[in-house]
C-alpha cells in the first residue's frame, strides 16, 4: 500500500496536473499546450529510464541520448520504408516497413536494449569518471555514424510524413496522442516502482552502496548493473520512438551529448532516485524553455542558475526540496 506523505501527495498532484492541462487547453482552443504537455510526458519517460540507472544504481551515464536516438531512428526507418513502399531488406527474406505503433514500439525498445547490452558490457567494466566518458564516447560514435548515413537523411535528419497508427485511436488528434504518451509514462513509472521495491531493486541499491557486501552474499554486482542499464536504455528508447512520432522527424541531434545532458538535467532538477523526479524535472525544463525561450535565446542561463541552486542547496531536487528530509533510499 502506498504511504500517504508529502512526496506521494506531490506525485499525485504532478500526475493529475499533467493529465488535466491538455483537456483545459482544448477547452480554451489552445492545442499548442497539448503538444507542450505531450513533450513533457515523453521527455519525463526518457528521464525515468535514466533515473533507474542513475538514481538506483548510481550509474552516471552520459550517453543515454544514444538509446533515445536509436528508438527514434528505429521508428523513423521502418515508417519511411512503409510510406515509400520499399522493403527494408529483400534477402534472405523480405522485410517491409510499418506504421503500426504496436510493432514499431517493440522494435525500438529491442534495438535500444541490444545496443545497451553491448555498451553496458564494456562500460560497466569501468567506474566513476571512466564510466561517464566511455558512455559518452559510445553515444558520440553513434551520433557521427548517423550524420554520415545518407540513406536516412544524414545530417539533415529523416522526415516521417504520417504519424504511426494505434488500433482504435486517431493518433493525429492531439489529445489521443497525448493519452498514448501519458499511458506510456504511467507504464514506465510503474515498472520502475515495481523494480525499486523488488529484490532486484534492493540488490541494485546495495551494489551502489557497497559492492563488497553484495559479493559476500553471492550476487555479482556487474550482472545486476548490466540488467538495470539495459532496462534503463529500453525505457529511454521507447521515449525516443514517441518523440520521433510527436515531431514526425528524427535527426542526429537526438543522439548528441546535448540530449544526454538534457535528460540528466531532468533527473537532477526533479530529484535523483525519486520516482517522480524526472516528471518534475522535465516539466520545469519545458516551462523554462517556453517562458524564457520566448524572451531570449540565452534562456539556458536562467536554467543554469536554477540547476546551480538545486545542486548547492537542494540535492533532493524539486521534489526533495518540497517533501523535506524524506529520503528515497
Amino acid at each position: 500500500m502506498v504511504k500517504l506523505n508529502v512526496e506521494n501527495a506531490l506525485n499525485g498532484v504532478l500526475l493529475l496536473g499533467l493529465l488535466v492541462i491538455p483537456f483545459i487547453a482544448i477547452q480554451m482552443d489552445e492545442p499548442f499546450y497539448v503538444t507542450l504537455t505531450t513533450r513533457v510526458a515523453i521527455l519525463a519517460l526518457a528521464g525515468v529510464g535514466l533515473n533507474l540507472a542513475l538514481g538506483l544504481g548510481g550509474l552516471v551515464s552520459f550517453g543515454h541520448a544514444a538509446f533515445f536516438g536509436i528508438g527514434g531512428y528505429a521508428l523513423g526507418i521502418l515508417a519511411s520504408h512503409a510510406l515509400n513502399y520499399e522493403p527494408l531488406m529483400t534477402s534472405p527474406f523480405e522485410l517491409n516497413g510499418t506504421t503500426q505503433m504496436l510493432i514499431l514500439w517493440p522494435v525500438a525498445i529491442l534495438a535500444s536494449g541490444l545496443v545497451a547490452l553491448v555498451i553496458g558490457y564494456f562500460s560497466l567494466r569501468t567506474s566513476g569518471v571512466y564510466f561517464i566518458m566511455i558512455t559518452l564516447a559510445f553515444a558520440q560514435m553513434l551520433y557521427y555514424f548517423s550524420i554520415s548515413w545518407p540513406a536516412y537523411g544524414g545530417e539533415d535528419g529523416l522526415s516521417i510524413y504520417v504519424r504511426s497508427e494505434f488500433p482504435g485511436l486517431n493518433t493525429l488528434d492531439p489529445i489521443q496522442f497525448f493519452l498514448i504518451c501519458f499511458g506510456a509514462l504511467i507504464v514506465g513509472l510503474s515498472l520502475v516502482a515495481i523494480l525499486k521495491n523488488s529484490r532486484f531493486g534492493a540488490a541494485l541499491q546495495a551494489a551502489r552502496q557497497n559492492e563488497d557486501r553484495l559479493a559476500a552474499v553471492g550476487i555479482k554486482a556487474f550482472n545486476i548493473r548490466l540488467t538495470a542499464f539495459v532496462i534503463s536504455a529500453m525505457i529511454t528508447g521507447f521515449a525516443g520512438a514517441l518523440f520521433a512520432d510527436l515531431n514526425r522527424f528524427v535527426s542526429p541531434n537526438m543522439l548528441s551529448w546535448h540530449t544526454s545532458g538534457e535528460i540528466m538535467i531532468f533527473v537532477i532538477l526533479g530529484g535523483v532516485g525519486r520516482l517522480f523526479g524526472p516528471v518534475a524535472g522535465a516539466a520545469l525544463f519545458i516551462i523554462f524553455e517556453f517562458i524564457f525561450g520566448g524572451l531570449t535565446e540565452h534562456w539556458m542561463f536562467f536554467l543554469g542558475l536554477v540547476l546551480l541552486a538545486v545542486v548547492l542547496f537542494a540535492r533532493g531536487g524539486l521534489i526533495g526540496f518540497i517533501a523535506g528530509k524524506q529520503s528515497h533510499d
